[in-house]
């Protein structure tokens, strides 16, 4: 239990610091800000109203996804912007293209590789990467499919709402699913990406996790 708690704290506060890396190289809002922005200024609301309610959206989507919240659900909330607001106040400037490019590319391997660590910890995921898992979980999907899916969507969308995106946010919607697939077996093979009851189906989507579509 201990060692899980670590995996999930760990990977929580790497995943916060893998997103202030990518906000500060200022090379574009990820997906999801995108959609949020774009929403925003279509309604002409407010843009953290927007995240708020988007996030209880995605939450509501669990409920057919028999998707269930844990521990890892309530603390990917305050570890994630703890983490990603401690790495901005200690990042130095950027102070060529190239640097932020690098920063970039660092920013979405962690990223991915705090996503792996802290779902397969067993302790639920966040909002938006439970909707990823329980997707996988009900269909059988690779996680890199579904993933870039998710990450395309949103951002055509906020896109034709009219929000913002730059390279950075084109990159990291094509790059973070395979780099979730590719990590996937370095924690527990995955195991806990899928709902704790057993039975067969989760079976075959484990053993389907583990392999390329």
């Amino acid at each position: 239990m201990l060692k899980r708690l670590l995996q999930l704290y760990l990977g929580l506060t790497l995943y916060g610091i893998s997103c202030g890396m990518y906000m500060h190289t200022g090379l574009g809002a990820d997906p999801w800000d995108v959609f949020h922005l774009g929403v925003a200024q279509t309604l002409s609301a407010n843009v953290g109203t927007v995240m708020i309610v988007t996030g209880a959206l995605v939450l509501l989507l669990w409920i057919p996804l028999r998707q269930r919240p844990g521990l890892g659900t309530l603390s990917n909330v305050v570890v994630l912007g703890l983490a990603a607001a401690a790495a901005l106040a200690v990042m130095p400037p950027l102070t060529s293209l190239t640097a932020r490019w690098l920063m970039l590319a660092a920013a979405i391997v962690l990223n991915a590789i705090a996503t792996v660590m802290y779902i397969c910890a067993g302790f639920g995921p966040g909002p938006r990467d439970g909707l990823m898992t329980g997707l996988h979980r009900r269909t059988g999907w690779s996680l890199r499919l579904i993933r870039t899916s998710i990450e395309v969507t949103v951002l055509l969308i906020g896109w034709a709402l009219g929000g913002n995106f730059g390279p950075g946010t084109i990159i990291y919607a094509l790059a973070i699913g395979p780099m979730i697939q590719f990590f996937l077996p370095w924690f527990g093979r995955g195991r806990h990406l899928i709902s704790p009851q057993p039975n067969k189906q989760a079976a075959m989507v484990v053993s389907d996790a583990e392999k390329t579509p």
